[in-house]
């Protein structure tokens, strides 16, 4: 259960991130998946993440402080949004590297939660961007947001397309959660995976 959620700082460049003292789980999404509303949800401290109804809000690596009951502590990273077209190509290229720059060198990620909406058929950027980090070999689950929204029938033929769309380059799937900000729907499953953080390491143990 986490009982405390605080602001820690915010970074455009993974040097400068806080001292790797905890491991971290990392959030990343296509724009306007529903990535702040998520966040929020989970922790259950609205506002903690700032939503917005324009894409590109997050332009940062945001990092979060989680306190659990069990005497756990863990980061939780709020990262950009990828494919938002919107902004110049030059800070688009910025981004990317510096969401490229922590992913590969930051050694307490422990897995990143890849959003997907769940309203919409495969789209092509996040399965690029999954077969990315699969090519970096980097740890990941995908979570499917805005559950809510869709017919069940819907629902269900989007997931499954981007399972099958995956399972075009990957063996074997990675942990899948179903969810929506607004109702709740996979809060208690993604919570109950993230209890499996490991506890609090020293610097250089990693």
């Amino acid at each position: 259960m986490i009982v405390s959620a605080e602001f820690v700082t915010s970074s455009v460049d993974w040097t400068k991130c806080p001292k790797p003292t905890y491991w971290e789980v990392a959030f990343i999404g296509r724009s306007n998946v529903g990535k702040s509303s998520l966040i929020n949800r989970l922790v259950n401290k609205k506002g903690l993440a700032k939503t917005s109804g324009k894409p590109g809000k997050t332009q940062t690596i945001n990092h979060f402080i989680i306190n659990e009951q069990v005497h756990k502590t863990w980061y939780l990273v709020d990262l950009p949004g990828y494919g938002y077209a919107k902004v110049s190509k030059t800070s688009r290229d910025k981004w990317e590297k510096f969401i490229a720059d922590y992913l590969q060198n930051r050694e307490t990620i422990y897995c990143t939660m890849i959003l997907i909406d769940s309203r919409h058929e495969p789209q092509k950027i996040d399965v690029e961007f999954v077969n990315q980090m699969g090519q970096w070999g980097l740890p990941f689950s995908i979570v499917f947001t805005k559950a809510d929204k869709p017919k069940p029938g819907a629902l269900n033929n989007n997931i499954e397309a981007f399972k099958n769309a995956l399972l075009e380059t990957f063996t074997e799937l990675p942990n899948i959660f179903v969810t929506s900000a607004e109702n709740g729907l996979g809060k208690d499953e993604l919570l109950s995976f993230l209890l499996d953080v490991p506890k609090h390491k020293l610097p250089g143990e990693f």
